[in-house]
């Protein structure tokens, strides 16, 4: 009879514990519900006039090479990265080892082609580099919070990173195709692979480290933007 009763109060709590958005689905389409509110945040301030004070009003976007050349600033954010995986301070690191979706060597190519145009390439500087700090002092004692610029980092990439990398190749590359922009491999099925994992790792986490992860994608956001702005300088 008492173990009836744990049984029925356990299946009676679960039944009205708070359930959060895409968490039937696995923690990723959690991490996406809120990336693509964050996203609809922003454009809804913008409509509104209520823009952050490092955000510009820009009428016609006309990227430059240079301008362009800038945002490889994000370099640094990658190479930091993909060493952060490679070293597995936490274990859970290791599993997203050799996922395909790694951007360092594509970039490096990308570069020595723009150096061999001619072009000069701007020097590592903040905002990359302060990003890229960030990034390592958050893998080093919040790996749920990293996680979080982790999954943001490449899977933005993969999608808006795309449509940008296009206008891009059309106004200013005469349709040059980057590197950068190239997978090996089928792209949604390296997407969906680290979905796998990222489901898994999470697996593991507590709500409270899920919610904390979570919470990150703001300033994953934020950092991000401050990188792709300089397209626009």
């Amino acid at each position: 009879m008492v173990t009836r009763n744990v049984v029925v109060s356990f299946t009676t709590a679960e039944k009205h514990r708070k359930r959060y958005p895409g968490e039937a689905k696995g923690f990723v389409e959690e991490m996406r519900i809120v990336a693509m509110n964050c996203i609809l945040e922003t454009k809804q301030r913008r409509r509104e006039g209520r823009k952050q004070p490092e955000e510009r009003t820009v009428k016609v976007w006309e990227p430059t090479v240079d301008g362009y050349l800038k945002t490889w600033l994000i370099a640094v954010v990658y190479d930091t990265l993909e060493g952060i995986i490679d070293k597995a301070v936490f274990p859970s690191y290791a599993e997203f080892r050799s996922t395909g979706l790694e951007r360092s060597e594509k970039l490096a190519i990308d570069l020595q082609w723009f150096k061999e145009q001619g072009y000069a390439i701007p020097e590592p500087t903040s905002p990359g580099v302060t990003y890229a700090e960030y990034l390592k002092e958050l893998s080093e004692k919040d790996p749920q919070a990293f996680i979080c610029h982790f999954y943001n980092i490449y899977f933005a990439h993969s999608a808006g990173g795309r449509m940008i990398g296009k206008k891009v190749a059309e106004k200013i590359l005469d349709n040059k195709e980057l590197e950068f922009y190239i997978w090996d491999g089928d792209l949604s099925q390296l997407l969906q692979n680290v979905r796998d994992k990222l489901n898994k790792v999470a697996e593991s986490c507590t709500r409270e480290e899920k919610n904390h992860c979570l919470e990150e994608t703001e300033k994953s956001f934020k950092y991000s933007g401050d990188i792709l702005r300089l397209i626009l300088s």
